[in-house]
C-alpha cells in the first residue's frame, strides 16, 4: 500500500556527483529499512546501500567510499550521496523500503509491507 517517489537522477559526467531522492508515502507505522539498487542494461536489480531504521548501513563492495546513504524517518524518506561518479555506476536506481503498515488510519497494530519506487536513470558520461 506504500508508494515510493524517487527523484533526483540524471545525466553527469564522470567524476560528478548526484543526490537521489526517495519519499515514502502512504499508512506507515515504522521504517525496518530503506535501500537503493541498481539496475544496469541487461543486468539484474542488485543491491547499493542500505540504511535500517537505527542507521545500520551496508554498501556494495564498488560504492564504499563514494556513496552515502542517510534516512530522515521524520520525512519517511531515504537519500543516495553519490560521489565520484564513473560509468559503471549507469544504471536505473530504485527505492525499496521495507515498512510496517497501519491496518487503517489511527488503527494500533502493524503489517508487513516491502515496496519498490519505479525507478530513476543515472546516466555517467566518460
Amino acid at each position: 500500500q506504500a508508494q515510493l517517489m524517487e527523484s533526483g537522477g540524471g545525466l553527469v559526467q564522470a567524476g560528478g556527483s548526484l543526490r537521489l531522492s526517495c519519499a515514502a508515502s502512504g499508512d506507515i507505522f515504522s521504517i525496518n529499512s530503506m535501500g537503493w539498487y541498481r539496475q544496469a542494461p541487461g543486468k539484474q536489480r542488485d543491491l547499493v546501500a542500505s540504511i535500517t531504521g537505527r542507521g545500520r548501513t551496508n554498501y556494495a563492495d564498488h560504492v564504499k567510499g563514494r556513496f552515502t546513504i542517510s534516512m530522515d524517518n521524520a520525512k519517511k524518506s531515504a537519500y543516495l550521496q553519490m560521489n565520484s561518479l564513473q560509468p559503471e555506476d549507469t544504471g536505473v536506481y530504485f527505492c525499496n523500503a521495507d515498512l510496517n503498515m497501519v491496518a487503517a488510519p489511527g488503527a494500533v497494530g502493524s503489517y508487513g509491507s516491502n515496496s519498490w519506487g519505479k525507478g530513476t536513470l543515472v546516466t555517467v558520461s566518460s
